[in-house]
Parts: structure tokens; sequence; C-alpha cells
């Protein structure tokens, strides 16, 4: 097992980081929905950015199929995609914290599973399971943010993407796209819209938790 990093490499990690964002971010708890392409990469920028806690719940495993696009590698195959999630965000930053749940998500467990954080991010597949998280979260949480995406498939059309609000709920994507038959989505694009899922997250906590920071 590798040696934790030291408290020096800690600062070096953290070092370009605007000192009120950085905390801002600490102090936040963030939960992702879905493990797959929208949020093992959801999860990896939020990681990065140094959110202090992700609550990640999937009941998938990886399959080949989900490399293409996913957070995961040949070696993880076979494994739930949660387990083999928090292995990667900790390689990517080991100094925030990573809760997982290896079930699937249902309207009787979202308050469970999702009742401490701050912002929810919907990382499904299926339309019915975005319904089902969406309503759920803001009729049991009205004041609280939940990102979502919608439309992410194919490739190019840039353009196309941006994020539209509805109270408190954050729609990213296209909303419109739908993948052929036979075609999963692509790595670019699903990386996209995660992106700007994060990104948006990120904008969030910051304004709910930094006190004298002004986004750009």
């Amino acid at each position: 097992m590798a040696a934790a990093p030291s408290l020096r490499f800690a600062r070096r990690y953290f070092s370009g980081r605007d000192p009120e964002v950085l905390d801002a971010l600490r102090r936040s708890t963030v939960g992702i929905a879905g493990a797959g392409g929208l949020g093992s990469n959801v999860a990896l920028s939020l990681a990065r950015a140094g959110v202090g806690r992700l609550v990640i719940a999937d009941h998938d495993r990886i399959e080949p199929s989900n490399l293409d696009r996913q957070q995961f590698f040949v070696d993880q195959v076979g494994r739930p995609k949660v387990e083999a999630l928090r292995e990667n965000l900790r390689r990517a930053n080991p100094f925030s914290d990573y809760e997982i749940h290896n079930v699937r998500i249902t309207r009787r467990n979202v308050a469970k599973i999702f009742g401490a954080v701050d912002v929810l991010v919907e990382a499904f597949d299926k339309a019915g399971e975005k319904q089902m998280l969406i309503e759920t979260s803001l009729a049991r949480f009205p004041g609280r943010p939940i990102v979502a995406a919608s439309g992410l498939a194919g490739f190019g059309r840039n353009r196309k993407l941006h994020t539209r609000r509805m109270g408190h709920l954050y729609v990213c994507g296209d909303e419109e796209s739908q993948s052929p038959k036979g075609i999963s989505p692509m790595a670019p694009r699903v990386a996209l819209v995660a992106a700007m899922q994060a990104n948006l997250v990120v904008e969030l906590l910051v304004r709910m938790r930094g006190r004298h920071v002004q986004s750009q």
C-alpha cells in the first residue's frame, strides 16, 4: 500500500486555489446518483476541485462497454462501480472523503442516502430513474439544488449545450438528443455535459458557503 501523502504534499496539491473558494468547497458535501458516464466524470472533476465529501450511489458493475466513456479501467471490469470509482478518486485526490452506497436508488432510500448533502447531482441513464430522483428530491428537500442532465448523445454540436434553471432544478445538456439504438453515447460529449454539471455545482457551493467570493 502506498504511503499517505504528506502535509507538505497536501499544501502543494491545493496551492493554486483561492483560499476562500477552497474553504467553501472543503466544507461541502455533494451527492451523486449514478456512477456511470456522467457520475464518474462529475465525481472526478469535483474531487480534483477539492469538494470535501462526495456521497455516491449506484448498483451496477463495470462492463467492457462502459470503458469508452466512464472513469474506469480494464482491470476493474466486473467490480461494483462505486467501489472502483472510490479507488480512482482516492488516487486523484486522497484528501477528500468518499462515501459509497452499492444499492439501487429508489424513492424509499433517496432521503436516507442523500439527506445530508448540500447539492445533489442526477447522473442516471434512464428517463424514469431521472424523473423519480428529481421528483423525490424536490419534494423532500424543496430548497436544495439538484443538477440534472438531459441530451448528451452523439458528438459535436457544442453550441446546443446549455443549462436551464427551473427553481432549484438545473438541467445541463441539449435537452434534445437521443442515442440511436445500438449506439452508446460518446466520451467527448458525455464528458462535456458532466463538466457542465460539475462546474455548476462548484458555482452553487461557492455561492452557498463562500461569503466573500464572487464567480468570474
